[in-house]
């Protein structure tokens, strides 16, 4: 009993820290590079995707994302969304390495979408 209550603190303590980190870090990053133009990419599945998106996001799932990079622009930047965070950041990681310099993580598509409504 007391591990599970152990491990629910640590989850809330580390998911307590990223907002912190988004809100202060990320937020004043996406807002400069929305302002420039930055593609939305949603990397959840097309259902995910179905149920609720920003709107002028593209999907492209994480798994699909390593034949699919070559449909995108290296000169454009590109902002990373999903439903948690993680593939998200999984796939600034996988873009890179493929040579999408551009990339950034938007983490939460519904966090980013709320900061972008913000600065309208």
């Amino acid at each position: 009993m007391n591990k599970i209550l152990l491990t629910l603190i640590l989850v809330i303590i580390i998911y307590g820290t990223y907002k912190i980190y988004q809100q202060v870090n990320i937020a004043k990053d996406l807002d400069r590079l929305v302002a420039k133009g930055a593609i939305i990419l949603d990397v959840r599945t097309s259902k995910e995707f179905s149920e609720g998106h920003i709107n002028s996001a593209i999907n492209m799932s994480l798994g699909s994302i390593r034949e699919r990079y070559i449909e995108l622009d290296t000169s454009k930047i590109y902002i990373t969304c999903c439903s948690h965070g993680l593939r998200s950041i999984k796939a600034v990681n996988l873009l890179k390495e493929r040579g999408i310099k551009k990339v950034y993580n938007g983490g939460v598509w519904s966090d980013l979408e709320e900061i972008i409504n913000e600065n309208k």
